[in-house]
């Protein structure tokens, strides 16, 4: 009886898959491959293991279709991206498992309800969690020989290729090594990615658990392993849902330059608007010269590039702009993804002050280090304002700034780490009106939490087994002054682990290095005058280092930073505000010798405002994308 019902089940699962799956994997060992190096099994094998911890199967289910671009489709043997499509199946019961398909026509034959369907003449890539006993006795010998790293406690990812036959059958091969790369790409951009997915303002009344999402469009760079590299050290990997989605193309005036090899005539130089009642300087990219905004042109092709007139934008074409004015309008066009739309308040600025006096806020609280008004005042010096709270949130009523007090209501009452996706999470949670500017000042203590407890796995796991993370906060400026801002990690924390932030720059106030502070329960902060190299031996040893809007590239006292953070090998991070910046930065730190671990990446909690920059338009946000090393 027993044979028969093990003969009955084996039969079952052949014809309809396991669970919501294609039944079980080849069970051929990766090390069977030819050509396939043992290292890049190993990075195969982390990359699983860092999808994994990010739980995509939480939120995401077989109906939502990701489009997925790896580098160029010349990079490919076909001259076309393998499997363009992706899906993660086995939420809702059977085996945990990541699909992808050769066109989203086909992902859409065999996504069925509740189960894969068999569409003749298919096929798809497959990486299967298998719980270790489950294992081929090939695959066993694979994972002890070579100590692979497992998924979550004893599962680990099988990867083979499938095809649906004609007759509804299925046949079971090997993924070759391109397969291979391929999917290493998508796992290690996705994990990154999913995160940012918002749900839709008006979804659709749910069934079950499932959620529908924004259109989202995302690109990041992924490095690849050495062993792979191909003479390129990084691939841009775009995910976007649903799939087909495409950067917006903004169409041009029709007086636009035709040609790039051309430079723009005067009469495509378009001019910076700005109101009549504030005086904003802009400076011309060519000669640095400032120039009173309302006099500024700005290239006709990518509307980023700013001049002082026709002379120096033609110079600057020769001598550079030619060259990289197709990024740049690339990165104009992203300024669209880049808002936050969440929020009801005016999000661009383009002089802080009349910011700030258009919401109530200007000279008050906090909010006078977010212009230049007080820039006589060392960063934390500010004249101290009574009145509690709320005046250093600037007089916001009540209901519109975090109180100083715990999160209720959360997980009842149950000691865990609050994990936040973005600001509409936040704002929820508090709760705080979308109406409510304190994300502004709030970006730089939750981009530090952010990073804390999703982005650095290992003071994540430090926090959840109660223990103190230390913190070394390089370069800090106006957030000396945003202290109350800081309280609220001790919040988040929610009874879970401490966190020291030891915030070490040339900005400290002399009379302020070496005190520290408790500004919550879990929360001490310590203050340090100087150059982080030369104070690091007098510090408690980091487990994470940060920076917050860095400008690596502007600054030569990184280097011996940089150098220190190697030779530590701790985990760094660092935002900084606009794309191209980023990209400096990581000039920066590849020649400082120093492996970039996280792409760079939009931070889920850069500032709403959309920061007007002296030199050029190009979108920037404070801590607006985030990226780091040793990770």
């Amino acid at each position: 009886m027993e044979v028969h019902l093990r003969d009955l089940f084996a039969r079952f699962e052949d014809q309809f898959g396991s669970g919501p799956g294609l039944g079980p994997s080849s069970g051929t060992s990766l090390l069977l491959l030819d050509s396939l190096p043992s290292p890049f099994i190993k990075h195969l094998f982390r990359s699983s293991a860092a999808l994994f911890r990010t739980d995509p199967w939480k939120r995401l289910r077989p109906s939502h279709l990701l489009g997925l671009r790896v580098g160029k489709d010349s990079d490919w043997s076909s001259n076309r991206q393998p499997f363009p499509c992706a899906q993660f199946i086995g939420a809702d019961g059977g085996d945990l498992a990541l699909h992808l398909f050769k066109s989203e026509s086909d992902a859409l034959k065999m996504t069925g309800l509740r189960e894969t369907i068999r569409a003749p003449n298919t096929e798809l890539l497959r990486v299967v969690f298998v719980s270790e006993p489950l294992l081929s006795s090939a695959d066993k010998r694979m994972v002890r020989s070579l100590s692979l790293e497992p998924s979550g406690l004893d599962r680990f990812p099988v990867f083979d290729v499938a095809r649906c036959t004609s007759t509804g059958s299925l046949r079971f091969r090997n993924p070759t090594l391109e397969e291979l790369r391929y999917v290493y790409a998508f796992m290690k951009a996705i994990a990154l990615l999913h995160p940012l997915l918002q749900p839709a303002k008006d979804p659709a009344p749910k069934r079950g658990r499932v959620i529908r999402f924004e259109p989202f469009i995302e690109t990041v760079d992924v490095q690849w392993p050495q062993e792979v590299s191909r003479g390129s050290d990084l691939v841009a990997v775009t995910v976007s849902h649903p799939p087909g989605q495409a950067y917006e193309e903004k169409k041009l005036s029709s007086n636009s330059p035709k040609f790039i090899a051309e430079p723009p005539i005067e009469d495509s130089m378009k001019k910076v608007i700005v109101a009549k009642n504030w005086s904003i300087m802009r400076q011309c990219m060519m000669c640095e010269k400032e120039v009173p905004s309302e006099q500024c042109l700005c290239c006709g092709r990518c509307r980023a590039a700013v001049y002082c007139g026709p002379v120096c934008q033609k110079q600057h074409w020769k001598d550079e702009h030619k060259s990289i004015c197709g990024v740049f309008k690339a990165m104009m066009e992203r300024e669209e993804e880049l808002t936050l739309k969440v929020f009801t308040f005016p999000c661009f600025v383009e002089h802080p002050c009349k910011w700030l006096d258009l919401m109530g806020l200007h000279q008050k609280g906090m909010w006078r280090r977010r212009c230049d008004c007080y820039a006589h005042c060392p960063f934390g010096l500010l004249p101290l304002e009574f009145g509690g709270v709320s005046n250093s949130w600037g007089g916001l009523s009540d209901g519109e700034f975090p109180q100083d007090t715990p999160f209720v209501n959360y997980m009842d009452g149950v000691s865990n780490l609050i994990l936040l996706s973005g600001w509409s999470e936040y704002y929820n949670l508090r709760p705080l009106p979308m109406s409510s500017p304190v994300a502004a000042i709030l970006s730089h203590s939750l981009t530090l939490y952010h990073i804390l407890t999703s982005l650095c796995i290992s003071s994540k796991n430090r926090l959840i087994k109660g223990k103190e993370v230390v913190v070394h906060y390089l370069g800090p400026e106006g957030e000396l002054d945003w202290m109350p801002a800081f309280s609220e990690i001790g919040h988040l924390l929610n009874g879970v682990g401490n966190v020291q932030i030891v915030m070490i720059g040339p900005e400290v106030p002399s009379n302020l290095s070496g005190s520290v502070s408790g500004i919550s329960g879990r929360v001490r902060v310590s203050l340090v005058r100087g150059i982080y190299q030369e104070q690091a031996s007098y510090l408690s040893s980091a487990h994470v280092v940060i920076a917050l809007n860095c400008k690596l590239e502007s600054f030569g006292s990184w280097g011996g930073a940089l150098e220190l953070i190697k030779s530590m090998n701790v985990p760094a991070f660092f935002t900084d505000k606009s794309e191209i910046s980023c990209a400096n930065a990581k000039q920066v730190l590849r020649g400082a010798g120093l492996h970039i671990s996280h792409p760079v990446t939009p931070n889920p909690f850069r500032s709403p405002l959309r920061e007007q920059a002296t030199s050029s338009n190009l979108p920037s946000f404070s801590n607006g994308f985030v990226f780091g090393v040793n990770a």
